[in-house]
């Protein structure tokens, strides 16, 4: 079965949960690094283009 209706077979692991240092919902518990802050890096993660006007 593909498309729609094999959506609702998928089972629901999560992938993110809440980051220690930042406590955004971005910790990656697979690759154990936050999406945020980048979280175990000692720099926080930052970058120009994401930076608000």
């Amino acid at each position: 079965m593909r498309g729609t209706p094999s959506m609702g077979r998928r089972n629901r692991i999560k992938v993110h949960i809440k980051c220690r240092r930042c406590g955004h919902h971005s910790y990656n518990v697979t690759h154990k690094r936050c999406a945020h802050c980048g979280y175990p890096d000692t720099r926080i993660r930052s970058y120009n283009w994401a930076k608000s006007r």
